[in-house]
C-alpha cells in the first residue's frame, strides 16, 4: 500500500497522535520522539511553511562566513542532482543553524517548493517547520531521513527529506546537505547518496585545508629562508640545486640562476655534501669554497631532508663566510674595541697632540706605531683609533708578541690545518690574521718579536696573504696593523735586533704617548676620574682628598704611569673605609720616605722583599702560561690530557687558564 494513501497505518498513527497525543505501536521511536519535540515547540501540524526568512544583510553575512563550504559543496550538489534530475527533487545546503544557503533543483511545476519556502534564507529547523531532513539531522547530529507521514506537518506528507550533517576536522557541525523529493520517486539509496556526498565534501574540505596549510607552510619556509642572514642552498637527492636565498646572493654580490644545476657548479669541494646524501648524516662547520664569478671561503653545515617514509629527498646547506664567522666569534669572545678617544682623560699639550695624530690616523688605513712607557695607555689608543676608523664594525684582535712562546707564534698568527702537527686541533684553527680580517690587528710589545718571525710578518704585510701551517691554500687577509712598544725600535734596528724593512713598514704613522710625570696637570683629572669610577662600582660616595695628599700625588714620579695611578686609587678606596683620604691611606711603595730619592730611569734600584716576591710570582705565572699554551697545542686542545701531564685537576687547570687569560 502506498504511503500517500489516507488509510495507511502510518497515516492513522500520525492522525491518532495529532488528535489524542497517543503513540501507536510499531512506529519508529525516533520519529515519535521528533513529534513530541514538535509539540513541545508549539509547531502547527497543519502548517509546515517556513515563516522565518533572513533579511538581505543577514543573508550576506551567512554566505560570506560559509563561502568556502558553499564553493566546495556546489560541485557535489550538482553531481548529486544529476541522479534525480527531472523527478521533482531539490538539493539543499544549509548552515549549522538550519538556514538554507544554496539550492539546486527542478522547476517548481506544481508550486510545492514555493509553498514550503525552499529558498535561501529560510529556516528549516524542527522548531520552525516540524521534523524534516535538515532539522532532525541537526538534532540527531547524524544522517536522517523523514518520509511521507513521518513528517509532523501535513504539508510535508508528499515529500521524502534525506539530510546528512557536514563536520569539520574538529567534529564541529558546519552545515547540512539535504535532498527532498516526491515520496513516490524516492529511491532505496537516496539517503546513502546524500551521506556519500556529505562525506565527500568533508574530505574535500580536509584536502583544501591541508593544501592551504602546505601553501602557508611553504610560504613561511621561504620567508624564513629569505630572511635569515646565512646563505642557504637547497638541493634534491641528486645534488641538483632547487633553491638559493637572497643572503647567498648578497655574499656573492650577484644574482644567481642555478635552479636545476648540479651543486658542483657552485661549490668547489663537494665531498661532504655528496657523503651526506649517501649516508643520510649531516655535517657541521665544514670549510667550503664557493665559486661563481668570485671566490668565497665559507663555513657550512648541512642537514638531509626526508619524506614521510624516511627516504632522503635532498638537503639544506647553511653557509656563512669565514669572515662573518670570525667576526661573530670575536664579538662574543671579547675581541672587540671598547675605548673611544672621548674616554681618554687629560688636557696636557702632549696628550692632546697624541690624540690629534690618532684622530687623523683613524681616517687612514696606514700602519700605526704607538710608542711610550708601560702604562701610558697604548692599547686604549689602539682601540680608539680602530673605533674611529671605517673598520669599527669589524674585529679588533690583540696579541702580545712577548707573552707567547716563539714556537707557538706562527700558529697564533697564521693558524693551522688539521693534522699539521701532533696534537693539532681537529678541523684546524684560524690564526689572528684571519680572525682580524676586515678589522684591526693590534701587535703589542712588537719589539719582542723574534727576528725569524719578523720575516714572516713582513711577508704578510707585503702580500696581504697568509697560509695556515700545514696548509696549501692561500688565504687573502685585509687587516690594519697597529703596533705598540715601550722600547726604542730605531735603536734596536741599529743594533740589528729589529729588521729595518719591517720597522719602516710598521712606522708609517708614529704616535708617542707621554709619561704621566710629563703631564702632571692631568694627574688631578685622572685621580678624580678613577675615584668616581671605583666609588660607584663599590657603592660608596667618592671620598674627599686632603690637600697634602693631592699635592704629593701631583709631584710623585709615577713610574707605572696611568696604570699605576689607577691601581693606587682602587687600593686606597678598598682600605680607607671613610670619607676622607689621608697620607696614611697611601700604599707603602708610594709613601714618601725620609731618605726618599726619585729614581732616575737608568739607575739600578734594589727591589724590596715584597717586590722580589712579586717578581718571582710573575716569572712563575709566565712560565705556567707558556707551559699550558704549549701543552694545549701539543694535545690538540684536550684539557683533560693537559691537566694530566701537568699533574692538576681539570678545575684547577680551567682556573689557571682564566687567571692567565688563555683561550681553550
Amino acid at each position: 500500500m502506498s504511503l500517500t494513501t489516507p488509510d495507511s497505518n502510518l497515516y492513522l498513527a500520525w492522525k491518532k497522535f495529532i488528535e489524542t497525543g497517543e503513540i501507536s505501536e510499531n512506529i519508529n521511536p525516533e520519529i515519535t520522539d521528533a513529534w513530541k519535540r514538535c509539540v513541545a515547540a508549539g509547531v502547527d501540524p497543519l502548517a509546515g511553511r517556513s515563516q522565518f526568512i533572513l533579511d538581505n544583510a543577514k543573508m550576506r553575512e551567512v554566505l560570506e562566513d560559509h563561502q568556502e563550504l558553499i564553493d566546495l559543496a556546489r560541485p557535489f550538489m550538482n553531481n548529486l542532482y544529476k541522479f534525480v534530475a527531472g523527478s521533482g527533487f531539490i538539493v539543499l545546503l544549509c548552515d549549522e543553524h538550519g538556514y538554507i544557503m544554496a539550492t539546486i533543483g527542478d522547476p517548481d511545476v506544481n508550486g510545492d517548493t514555493n509553498e514550503l519556502n525552499f529558498q535561501t534564507g529560510a529556516l528549516w529547523t524542527e522548531e520552525e517547520i516540524g521534523n524534516n531532513g535538515v532539522g532532525t539531522s541537526l538534532v540527531m547530529r547524524r544522517p536522517f531521513q523523514v518520509t511521507g507521514f513521518e513528517h509532523f506537518c501535513r504539508k510535508h506528507h508528499k515529500w521524502t527529506c534525506s539530510g546528512s550533517p557536514i563536520f569539520n576536522e574538529n567534529r564541529e557541525m558546519i552545515g547540512i546537505l539535504e535532498m527532498s523529493g516526491p515520496v513516490e520517486k524516492t529511491h532505496l539509496h537516496t539517503l546513502g547518496m546524500v551521506v556519500a556526498a556529505a562525506e565527500a565534501i568533508e574530505h574535500q574540505m580536509q584536502i583544501h585545508r591541508q593544501n592551504r596549510e602546505l601553501i602557508m607552510l611553504n610560504k613561511r619556509m621561504y620567508n624564513i629562508l629569505n630572511s635569515v642572514s646565512d646563505g642557504v642552498i637547497i638541493i634534491d637527492s641528486f645534488g641538483k640545486i632547487t633553491h638559493t636565498n637572497p643572503a647567498l646572493e648578497r655574499m656573492l654580490d650577484r644574482r644567481l640562476d642555478l635552479s636545476g644545476k648540479a651543486i658542483e657548479n657552485l661549490v668547489e669541494n663537494t665531498l661532504a655534501i655528496r657523503d651526506m646524501l649517501v649516508s643520510g648524516k649531516g655535517f657541521k662547520d665544514v670549510e667550503l669554497t664557493i665559486r661563481n664569478g668570485t671566490t668565497l671561503s665559507c663555513l657550512a653545515s648541512g642537514e638531509v631532508l626526508r619524506d614521510e617514509q624516511g627516504h632522503i629527498t635532498g638537503a639544506s646547506i647553511f653557509i656563512d663566510t669565514i669572515k662573518n664567522v670570525h667576526n661573530l666569534v670575536n664579538r662574543f669572545s671579547g675581541a672587540q674595541a671598547t675605548f673611544q678617544f672621548e674616554d681618554i682623560v687629560g688636557e696636557s699639550e702632549q696628550l692632546m697632540e697624541a690624540i690629534r695624530i690618532g684622530t687623523r690616523a683613524a681616517v687612514s688605513d696606514s700602519n700605526v706605531l704607538l710608542q711610550g712607557d708601560s702604562g701610558t695607555g697604548k692599547e686604549v689608543f689602539a682601540q680608539a683609533i680602530h673605533n674611529r676608523s671605517s673598520r669599527a664594525n669589524y674585529p679588533f684582535v690583540a696579541i702580545n708578541c712577548g707573552a707567547i712562546p716563539r714556537e707557538l707564534l706562527d700558529s697564533e698568527l697564521f693558524g693551522y690545518v688539521e693534522g699539521a702537527f701532533t696534537g693539532a686541533k681537529k678541523g684546524g684553527r684560524p690564526g689572528k690574521f684571519e680572525m682580524a680580517s676586515g678589522g684591526t690587528l693590534f701587535l703589542d710589545e712588537i719589539a719582542d718579536l723574534p727576528l725569524a718571525k719578523q720575516v714572516a710578518l713582513l711577508r704578510v704585510l707585503q702580500e696581504r696573504k697568509i697560509m695556515r701551517i700545514g696548509g696549501d691554500r692561500v688565504i687573502p687577509v685585509d687587516v690594519r696593523i697597529i703596533c705598540a712598544t715601550n722600547k726604542n725600535l730605531l735603536e734596536m734596528v741599529k743594533k740589528g735586533h729589529f729588521r729595518q724593512d719591517l720597522y719602516y713598514r710598521l712606522n708609517v704613522i708614529s704616535i708617542t704617548l707621554p709619561s704621566l710625570k710629563n703631564r702632571r696637570q692631568d694627574i688631578n683629572l685622572l685621580l678624580n676620574y678613577f675615584l668616581q669610577k671605583y666609588s660607584k662600582r663599590m657603592g660608596m660616595p667618592a671620598p674627599v682628598i686632603e690637600p697634602q695628599v693631592l699635592h704629593y700625588l701631583e709631584t710623585y714620579s709615577w713610574p707605572g704611569n696611568v696604570r699605576e695611578l689607577q691601581n693606587v686609587v682602587e687600593r686606597i678606596l678598598n682600605i680607607s673605609g671613610g670619607n676622607k683620604l689621608t697620607m696614611n691611606h697611601l700604599p707603602p711603595e708610594v709613601m714618601p720616605q725620609s731618605n726618599y730619592t726619585e729614581p732616575e730611569p737608568d739607575n739600578m734600584v734594589v727591589p724590596t722583599l715584597e717586590e722580589e716576591r712579586k717578581r718571582i710570582k710573575e716569572i712563575q705565572a709566565q712560565q705556567e702560561t707558556e707551559e699550558i699554551i704549549s701543552l694545549l697545542a701539543a694535545c690538540g686542545g684536550n684539557v683533560s690530557e693537559v691537566a694530566r701531564r701537568i699533574g692538576v685537576s681539570r678545575n684547577t687547570l680551567y682556573r689557571k687558564m682564566r687567571q692567565y687569560n688563555i683561550m681553550g
